[in-house]
């Protein structure tokens, strides 16, 4: 009995998942518009992008970008999670709205979607936030139901990431040092150990990962990771720098040597979670992981990337082995959300 768990303990963790599955049937059985309406966008490369240029983001994210959700005042999207947590900001969200919008202005040249990656990008420029560990991170202000409860502010290498591409976007065009300085910032948060206040993790065999969500032992989210990264790629980009190109094909082959542990034999998983049971990815990431590593490829070379990606692919059009995945990933969330 002593290791019991206390029953105040207990009543919180039936309350969290409670909520949650009530946000769940809320969005996808009700059609109910919730923050799962903002990430239901069906991944799609943005054919216009190069990989040798800052330009254009490299996924299409044209769906986030026509947000038809709650915004404030000035144009910064709401994501709505209902129940006790209700409409908040979410730095994540505003990145990739941000980014939506800077390529329907590249593809459009309207200042309307010009004003709205400005915007955003001058939202990100103020709510980064100066730790008491000396760095620069963008916080969460609500608490949110992970596989543990984060309890508000927490923060993320993913939003460090994409906020990153926003940054130096906003910078390219309109040559405002304020947005220079604030993105050399989340660069070094970005290679900052958790431990130091950073987003970052180092393995046993000397691997750094960027960790989306920031809990001990860490789970390696493979999207956030690779959605973070591109963060650095884009900063390599607009200077040039030969440290910060090492630090990116540093953190590529993390991912690349780390490939084959995310390969299910049939399907691709979300992370790699300490539990016995693995996290498989739903259908819409799964879908994401192939044109993610499309686009690594892309940007590095490695062969390994598009073969991934094309196995992956081929794992989806597989309709048994899409039931095999679904029944999966429900048997995990029923266990352990």
């Amino acid at each position: 009995m002593g290791n019991a768990m206390p029953v105040s303990t207990l009543i919180n963790r039936l309350a969290q998942r409670k909520e949650y599955w009530s946000r769940i049937v809320t969005s996808y059985l009700l059609a109910s518009a919730s923050e799962q309406t903002f990430w239901r966008e069906d991944p799609q490369i943005n054919e216009r992008v190069s990989v040798s240029r800052l330009g254009p983001y490299y996924m299409a994210f044209r769906q986030k970008a026509l947000y038809s959700g709650p915004c404030d005042e000035n144009g910064v999207p709401f994501l709505d999670y209902h129940g006790t947590v209700g409409k908040q900001y979410y730095p994540i969200a505003i990145a990739q709205y941000a980014l939506g919008n800077y390529n329907l202005y590249a593809e459009t040249n309207q200042t309307l979607y010009k004003d709205r990656f400005l915007t955003n990008a001058t939202w990100l420029l103020h709510h980064l936030h100066f730790t008491p560990s000396g760095t620069y991170l963008w916080p969460s202000h609500f608490d949110f139901h992970y596989f543990r409860p984060l309890k508000a502010p927490w923060y993320s290498g993913l939003a460090q990431g994409q906020g990153l591409s926003v940054l130096v976007r906003a910078y390219h065009e309109t040559r405002e040092d304020r947005f220079l300085l604030a993105a050399q910032k989340v660069l070094e948060t970005l290679s900052i150990p958790i431990g130091a206040g950073g987003v970052t993790y180092r393995d046993a065999n000397g691997d750094i990962w960027i960790e989306e969500y920031l809990v001990d032992p860490p789970t390696h989210i493979l999207n956030g990771f690779i959605w973070a990264l591109w963060g650095v790629f884009d900063y390599c980009l607009l200077t040039g720098e030969p440290a910060v190109r090492k630090i990116f094909d540093a953190l590529a082959q993390t991912i690349l040597t780390h490939l084959p542990r995310y390969d299910a034999g049939f399907w691709s998983y979300y992370e790699l979670t300490p539990q016995r049971i693995k996290s498989i990815s739903s259908s819409l990431y799964h879908r994401l992981h192939i044109i993610q590593l499309q686009i690594m490829n892309r940007m590095t070379g490695h062969v390994a990337f598009a073969e991934y990606a094309t196995r992956w692919q081929e794992y989806y059009s597989n309709v048994a082995y899409r039931g095999l995945a679904s029944a999966y990933k429900i048997g995990f969330k029923v266990l352990y959300h």
